[in-house]
């Protein structure tokens, strides 16, 4: 039998992101959409096995439900760190297969596993094996000249065969040489077409949507006839629209809460970090989007990336930047 997270709980997703998606930015994520998914920052199965756990893996129990994503193209590495996620408490562990860096192809793991859908399928099978936490996967639409529906849906078939029940679907193919991974987000089309139908001949599977999800309506769309959508850069440069979405998705009912509520919502998080040494550059670096678009959104982003670097620097200077948008709101 397929392990498979709650449905509700797949509605809002938060992607995985490279050196943005840590416990930190994790954490504030929670506060602002309670309802939805989080995912670590890709760690390769290499390094969970041999690296500092604490480090890596670690996180604050108020994340769940938080999933582990993890690169790697090894059967046998992989069904290893998936047995050490699950140890460590994560509710999910996903297996990515879209990201198309230089640095990831040549480990042979991300995007360039969209050609090798039988080994992507050992993977699974062998973490599925693993632990009786769900094993999903994150892909493309497929990788350089691959523009057939029926070779992804093949590769979708034979993934699910293997006991992948749910699959995040990154609605563009990926160009391994020749763009950047900024350009691949871009630069290939959206085909949402393609997902949709895909859930249409699959109903059994759990089909979530990614890529270019950037307003609370096109993300709400989607779930009309998908599972969920995950949202990446949008929730993370505009943190408050994920807000909105989680409100929308979860709560329609119930009014946005303001932004100063959410972010002072986050000062126990913020004095306890300080209590254990760290410093809070590593956190407001998370929380500088919050405002954006509104009355003195820039002057609270000023003062946190000026502050910030300070030693000494702590609560009191998220509440000198909340001052600066009050102010600019009142004389608005």
């Amino acid at each position: 039998m397929i392990a498979l997270p709650p449905a509700p709980a797949t509605r809002l997703t938060v992607a995985p992101m490279m050196d943005w998606t840590d416990r930190h930015c994790r954490v504030f994520h929670r506060l602002l959409a309670p309802n939805a998914r989080l995912y670590t920052e890709m760690v390769h199965a290499q390094a969970v096995i041999h690296g500092d756990r604490e480090r890596l893996l670690g996180f604050d129990p108020v994340e769940h439900p938080v999933a582990l994503q993890l690169g790697g193209s090894d059967p046998a590495h992989l069904a290893q760190a998936t047995r050490i996620g699950a140890d460590w408490g994560y509710d999910e562990v996903n297996l990515n297969v879209g990201c198309p860096s230089d640095r990831v192809q040549a480990g042979r793991f991300g995007a360039c596993l969209m050609k090798e859908p039988s080994l992507v399928a050992d993977c699974v099978a062998t973490m599925a094996a693993a632990a009786s936490v769900p094993v999903t996967v994150k892909c493309r639409l497929g990788v350089d000249e691959m523009e057939d529906y029926g070779v992804f849906r093949r590769f979708i078939d034979t993934v699910a065969s293997a006991g992948c029940g749910l699959f995040v679907v990154h609605a563009r193919k990926a160009w391994l040489q020749g763009l950047s991974p900024k350009e691949n987000r871009e630069i290939p089309p959206l085909r949402y077409d393609w997902v949709h139908q895909l859930k249409r001949e699959r109903p059994d599977l759990r089909v979530l949507i990614n890529g270019g999800l950037a307003t609370v309506e096109d993300a709400v769309a989607q779930l009309a006839t998908l599972d969920g959508v995950m949202i990446g850069r949008a929730a993370y440069h505009e943190p408050y629209r994920l807000h909105l979405m989680d409100r929308a998705m979860f709560a329609p009912e119930q009014a946005p809460r303001p932004r100063a509520e959410l972010l002072r919502a986050l000062r126990p998080y913020v004095e306890d970090c300080r209590g254990r040494g760290i410093a809070v550059k590593h956190l407001t670096r998370h929380l500088l989007g919050l405002f954006h678009g509104q009355p003195g959104g820039r002057a609270y982003r000023q003062v946190l990336s000026e502050g910030a670097p300070r030693a000494d620097a702590g609560w009191d200077l998220l509440e000198r930047a909340l001052a600066v948008t009050e102010r600019r709101e009142d004389a608005a």
